[in-house]
């Protein structure tokens, strides 16, 4: 069996619900050898959960009329063992929510952040770390 090429990739799994943000984490993160999911609504990152199980979850805390708190109670539900990145277009997340996630990565971010989110890492890099 031949080598993995993209050794280091994970499962990413984007749950927002603007096309073009979910486009630019698609782009860059299959560009550093991510395999990358996409969800615009609640329903569908649920359904998705139900049959994949992603090494990090990206979760917009608004997906239009649906709350990214409803992602959030379906992985902990689940009790996946999996890492969630929040993103928020606000510095306002509540000391509750930013307790249950692993890392909060504000709106706008730089590619920079992004693969350091998904690679987890520790440089201090990330917004709201």
């Amino acid at each position: 069996m031949a080598a993995d090429p993209r050794p280091h990739g994970r499962t990413v799994l984007v749950v927002d619900d603007e096309p073009s943000l979910r486009l630019l984490c698609r782009v860059n993160l299959e560009l550093e050898g991510h395999r990358v999911l996409e969800a615009a609504r609640v329903d569908e990152a649920t359904a998705l959960l139900d049959v994949e199980t992603p090494d990090v979850i990206l979760l917009d805390m608004h997906l239009g009329t649906g709350s990214g708190l409803d992602v959030l109670d379906s992985i902990e539900a689940r009790e996946l063992p999996v890492r969630v990145v929040l993103l928020s277009g606000t510095s306002d997340v509540p000391p509750g929510v930013r307790e249950r996630v692993d890392r909060v990565l504000g709106k706008p971010f730089t590619l920079e952040e992004l693969a350091a989110a998904v690679a987890d890492d520790p440089s201090g890099r990330l917004r709201g770390a």
